[in-house]
């Protein structure tokens, strides 16, 4: 349990105690606009919604939305690199961009006023985790084009922080920075962050005794087992922001600090649908499927029914009036069917979690054996742990992963430290399935 509580300071922005009739009321009027301006600006999205016989004005509830194209990771290719841009290119203050790993980048662009913006709900989400005013925030999300780095920092200014832009990597200096400057709150993925735990162990510095109170972990799927773990061996409060570039960047859900119960997104910016992935067709809140955010304020790249990939459903808030997510079990094309059995990375990292012996640091690496699929999870000790019974730790996580998710593997044990690192989103899954 940490005991290192966060200070509850300043008030909430009105929005964010609205009655859900008020907030809906925003949101219809937002998405009016915000159709609108897209339709109007972007020939690309007129053209799909013209084929599909719909126009902004026939919008008359916020049920309508679903007559209206879905926007993908493949129309922001096809009009690369700036197709997709609502304003004339000297009113984008800057540009960010995807890795572009499976293909083009994407890249979105920002208006001087979806900065200010950007920031506003980056510094919300941050006093949602129980940040404030003169808390100092190392940040160690890479900076550049990848849009976590820069969104975290402007946030953080805008809420009265003082930050400290580290960036990824050197992850012995960032140990050093945080003995030496005691930030309060730290901004990183949690693969990275358990990479910093494991480097101030090897120095022999214990993480619980810092003034390091809250971890902000973002840009990648963790399990609640990960939250426990790290919560645990750091004695900070671990909370999920959630947010991807296309839809803005970081910022766009936070979960807040009072209940850890999931993201609460910002509804007054970006509306949530969830749908079947397979049919396109609208779930209803609570039910599985694959989520989709139309931005409602956004000038220069104005997204409508963005599809993440993403699987979750939406609940309802707790901690504000807005709906929450729930946490995101993985997206729909990191999905591995395994001998017909659907499996996420994150659910053989929640049965890895619970073995004792063995730390968070794990491949899983699929191949073919003729036509049956094999899977070997690689996985390390946790520090401290030779000499166990290698043997019987094998079967018990075998067992786990069989009677939970309903696939057979086969366990690699390996020292600690052997497993590569990473400095920002860990690489999990090798299937070499493929090709």
């Amino acid at each position: 349990m940490n005991n290192k509580q966060p200070m509850m300071r300043g008030s909430l922005e009105e929005i964010e105690t609205a009655s859900i009739d008020e907030l809906r009321a925003v949101q219809l009027r937002r998405l009016r606009w915000s159709l609108a301006h897209t339709y109007n600006n972007v020939p690309h999205f007129k053209q799909k919604c013209d084929a599909k016989g719909v126009h902004p004005f026939e919008l008359k509830s916020l049920e309508d939305l679903k007559h209206f194209p879905f926007t993908t990771k493949q129309d922001l290719r096809d009009t690369y690199p700036y197709g997709m841009f609502a304003v004339p290119m000297d009113e984008v203050v800057r540009i960010h961009a995807s890795s572009g790993t499976t293909g083009k980048p994407t890249v979105v662009g920002y208006s001087q006023n979806d900065i200010d913006t950007w920031a506003d709900v980056v510094a919300r989400s941050i006093r949602a985790a129980g940040g404030h005013r003169g808390d100092k925030v190392h940040i160690a999300y890479g900076y550049g084009l990848f849009t976590g780095g820069l969104g975290a920092h402007y946030g953080a200014e805008r809420l009265g922080c003082t930050v400290i832009p580290m960036s990824g990597g050197q992850t012995e200096k960032q140990v050093q920075l945080i003995q030496d400057f005691q930030p309060d709150i730290i901004m990183v993925t949690p693969s990275y962050f358990l990479n910093i735990l494991d480097e101030m162990e090897r120095q022999g510095v214990d993480p619980r005794e810092l003034p390091l109170r809250t971890g902000i972990f973002g840009a990648e799927p963790w399990t609640d087992e990960m939250r426990k773990n790290i919560e645990q061996r750091a004695g900070i409060n671990a909370v999920d922001i959630y947010g991807l570039s296309e839809v803005m960047g970081p910022g766009v859900a936070m979960e807040c600090i009072e209940t850890k119960d999931g993201p609460t997104i910002w509804e007054d910016h970006f509306y949530p649908e969830i749908i079947d992935p397979n049919t396109g067709e609208v779930l209803p809140d609570g039910e599985y499927g694959e989520l989709v955010f139309t931005s409602l304020t956004k000038e220069a790249l104005p997204i409508v029914r963005y599809r993440t990939r993403d699987l979750t459903r939406l609940l309802p808030g707790t901690a504000r009036p807005m709906r929450r997510i729930d946490k995101i079990t993985g997206r729909s094309d990191d999905m591995l069917i395994i001998r017909g059995v659907n499996v996420f990375p994150t659910q053989i990292e929640e049965q890895i979690l619970k073995v004792a012996a063995l730390a968070p640091h794990y491949e899983i690496i699929v191949t073919k054996n003729g036509n049956l699929d094999m899977v070997d999870v690689k996985v390390e000790l946790a520090p401290g742990a030779n000499g166990i019974d290698e043997a019987a730790v094998i079967k018990e996580l075998q067992h786990h992963i069989k009677s939970y998710i309903g696939i057979s593997t086969k366990i690699t044990i390996v020292e600690s430290g052997v497993i590569p690192r990473s400095e920002g989103k860990a690489k999990r899954v090798f299937d070499h399935r493929k090709g």
